[in-house]
């Protein structure tokens, strides 16, 4: 079954001033994501039973839950991530592009100016 499946059929719910939904962790910043990722795993260590060579009791539900959510934040937390590194790139293209084109300008405008008046009236009146 698809994680985020999981969570919506079982309402998972995360701690951040309160209570909130995965849907709700797609409007956290990275920095308030990584919050509620250090809560979970503080959560996780204090509920994590100690595995002895006797009794292995594997994962509880609760456990499982805890992975889950987890998972969730990981994924949501990476998918953030790129897209800002996306948008941090394209503006930075943005910026090299209107350079590059002002630039372009500058050496058109000295192309110009390096011509002589006839050939300038002469461009004119072909426009």
């Amino acid at each position: 079954m698809n994680l985020f499946e999981t969570a919506t059929r079982n309402r998972y719910r995360f701690p951040y001033r309160g209570m909130i939904s995965v849907e709700d962790l797609w409007t956290l910043r990275l920095e308030q994501l990584d919050e509620v990722y250090k809560t979970l795993n503080a959560e996780k260590s204090q509920k994590m039973i100690s595995v002895g060579l006797i009794s292995n009791p594997g994962e509880t539900g609760e456990e499982t839950e805890l992975m889950n959510k987890l998972a969730i934040i990981r994924y949501i937390f990476n998918v953030k991530n790129e897209e800002q590194e996306m948008r941090k790139k394209d503006a930075e293209n943005r910026e090299k592009k209107e350079r590059i084109l002002a630039l372009l300008k500058d050496k058109q405008d000295e192309s110009l100016k390096a011509m002589s008046e006839e050939e300038l009236k002469k461009m004119l009146e072909e426009l």
